[in-house]
C-alpha cells in the first residue's frame, strides 16, 4: 500500500445513507454496525487496497469497500460477484 491510498481509520466516518446501503449490499442485520465492519475488513491482513481517482477501493475475499479519499468517509460496499452482473 502507498501513501496516496493509505486509509487514516481513526477519520473513517460514513453518512446515514451510506450505512443504510452497506447494510443492505452486504446483506447485515438491520441492528449490525455497517462501520464496524467496514474498519474490521480494512484493517485485516488480506486487504488489498488501490487509489483510483477520489476514491480508495479496499478488496477483502468477496467484499470490496468504497471510501471517499479526501473525506475519509466509506460510500458503499459491495460483494464483488455483485459488482460483475
Amino acid at each position: 500500500m502507498t501513501d496516496d491510498c493509505k486509509i487514516d481509520i481513526e477519520r473513517l466516518h460514513t453518512t446515514a445513507l451510506g450505512a443504510e446501503r452497506i447494510r443492505r449490499n452486504l446483506g447485515l442485520s438491520p441492528d449490525a454496525d455497517p462501520l464496524a465492519c467496514c474498519v474490521k475488513l480494512i484493517t485485516s491482513p488480506g486487504a488489498l487496497t488501490e487509489r483510483c481517482g477520489k476514491n480508495i477501493y479496499v478488496t477483502v475475499g468477496q467484499i470490496r469497500i468504497t471510501v471517499n479519499a479526501s473525506a475519509m468517509s466509506v460510500i458503499t460496499a459491495h460483494k464483488t460477484n455483485d459488482i460483475l452482473k
